[in-house]
């Protein structure tokens, strides 16, 4: 039996960088696999910005990725994945078309313009600057909560952003022998993100002293949200397992960890979010999709709640230990 991989970069092949911008609020994280990996996608948001992922249907004859581009910016955001890809060509990394290398690069973007400058989005410059971190940074742990894409990402804003909280990004890993899948996620959700095993509240609405949270899900059902940021929020993510998959079984795998949103946050998938699952697949062990799906699943459930933990207050958004304090 392998030791468990904590970091999703010690899965082979794998490189995870990120550009911030703390200032505007805004950022990128680029997940990369210079070798390629199959790829898969789940889109369950109904408001989703996002690049490539026609091309990942188990129907399409492109068979590999070479990079999954998480951005901030909204869909100005998706400017920032040209940048992975011409960062990746200078490298010498892409598909062999005979007369050049063109980089697979697919991505998702959150809406973070309510977070610092509304104007500064992630630009290609950005996103080539996010693969080069990737390349040249190996700190470990990977920095997470108010970093890359998780820089300007916010949660709980059914009742509006004055009683919202801090989102960022965060990263869980989950193994069962020498199988593991590890994940990467941008949370900056409509709804409250809550611990997956015991579904309590981590982070989210708050009520309207500030001091405590309140539940999105209660609100909702009450009838009483008025939704003044319409298509203002999603949670992306990328999946990568170092198991041996088809694209039809990576996109089943997709499928299946977008569960784990519905484990960690309350609601999800709603109009108002562009929820997106991207998974990867090195193709390294054989092991039944079933079971990767479920380990898939808890890496993911795992990196939602790291998430809303790592985040720290930012931009007038307390974050989920400061309301710990304060309570």
């Amino acid at each position: 039996m392998s030791d468990a991989i904590e970091d999703i970069r010690q899965m082979g092949g794998i490189y995870v960088g990120h550009s911030t911008n703390a200032e505007a609020g805004t950022g990128c994280t680029v997940v990369v696999c210079p070798d390629g990996a199959v790829g898969g996608v789940d889109v369950r948001g109904g408001a989703p910005a996002t690049r490539e992922t026609d091309l990942l249907r188990p129907e399409e004859t492109v068979g590999c990725v070479h990079a999954v581009a998480l951005s901030g910016g909204s869909a100005f955001g998706l400017a920032a994945s040209c940048g992975v890809a011409e960062e990746l060509e200078r490298r010498g990394i892409g598909l062999d078309v005979g007369v050049s290398r063109v980089p697979i690069v697919t991505g998702a973007c959150v809406f973070d313009l309510a977070c610092g400058d509304p104007g500064v989005r992630p630009t290609a410059e950005d996103g080539a600057a996010a693969v080069a971190d990737a390349f040249g940074s190996r700190a470990k742990p990977l920095p997470r909560g108010n970093v890359g894409a998780g820089t300007g990402c916010t949660v709980g804003k059914l009742s509006g952003i004055e009683r919202a909280m801090k989102g960022g990004l965060g990263m869980g890993c989950a193994s069962t022998g020498d199988l593991s899948c590890c994940a990467v996620a941008a949370v900056n959700a409509c709804g409250d993100v809550v611990d997956p095993d015991t579904g309590r509240p981590i982070a989210g609405m708050r009520d309207p002293s500030g001091t405590a949270l309140s539940s999105t899900t209660a609100l909702l059902l009450e009838r009483e949200a008025t939704m003044p940021l319409a298509r203002t929020n999603t949670t992306i993510s990328c999946v990568v397992t170092n198991a041996r998959l088809t694209k039809a079984q990576t996109t089943k795998v997709a499928q299946m960890s977008a569960d784990a949103y519905a484990h960690a946050i309350r609601p999800t998938h709603t109009t108002n979010d562009g929820d997106t699952v991207f998974v990867l697949a090195t193709g390294g062990l054989d092991a039944p999709v079933d079971v990767i799906g479920a380990l898939a699943t808890r890496a993911l459930e795992l990196a939602i709640a790291d998430a809303a933990r790592q985040a720290t207050s930012a931009y007038g958004y307390p974050s989920a230990n400061d309301l710990k304090r304060n309570g």
